[in-house]
């Protein structure tokens, strides 16, 4: 008798294991997936800005507004010199307007990560022709903006007027985040 108990406490682990496993597999496949989803095109009605590249939309099919990174741009830490002022650009801009976006992937935070298109306009190369942000550096590349913001600088346009202003992560390891 005790060795058919133990069989059978043997089976009942290797089921749960099986069970836990299974759950543990489908939930890393879940999590994957949302991650790499594949080109979205969507439109929607700008309900909030965050900050000078982070902002909400609210899908036009309905649903809640779904938080989106502007790709291609790096706009300063709200707390930051001309944070605010990058904020107010992008909300007098596109606030309570109908954006299209192309969701390319999402980032650390789960943000998508989108192209912002206000009719024909790049809302992300007006943001950069404009001052408010700058053209994202990735390793050796000056990022998809890069035409825009040398021609920024050398108006001296928003806060490439300041010789000295930070790029965000700069700023953050200087001073840490705003929060």
């Amino acid at each position: 008798m005790r060795g058919w108990g133990t069989a059978k406490a043997s089976a009942w682990l290797i089921g749960v294991s099986c069970l836990v496993a299974g759950a543990m597999t489908t939930t890393a496949a879940t999590a994957r997936s949302a991650r790499d989803v594949p080109l979205e095109y969507l439109k929607g009605t700008v309900s909030y800005v965050t900050d000078g590249d982070t902002l909400w939309v609210r899908p036009a099919e309905g649903g809640a507004p779904r938080k989106i990174r502007i790709d291609g741009i790096d706009a300063p830490e709200i707390c930051q010199a001309w944070g605010q002022r990058s904020r107010t650009a992008l909300a007098q801009r596109v606030l309570h307007r109908t954006v299209a976006l192309k969701v390319l992937r999402f980032d650390d935070y789960q943000r998508g990560l989108a192209r912002v298109s206000l009719g024909r306009e790049d809302v992300a190369r007006w943001m950069v022709q404009e001052g408010n942000a700058w053209s994202y550096h990735y390793r050796r590349s000056a990022g998809p903006y890069a035409k825009e913001e040398n021609l920024a600088r050398s108006e001296h346009r928003g806060l490439f007027a300041d010789p000295k202003a930070l790029r965000p992560r700069e700023f953050r390891v200087q001073h840490g985040s705003c929060e």
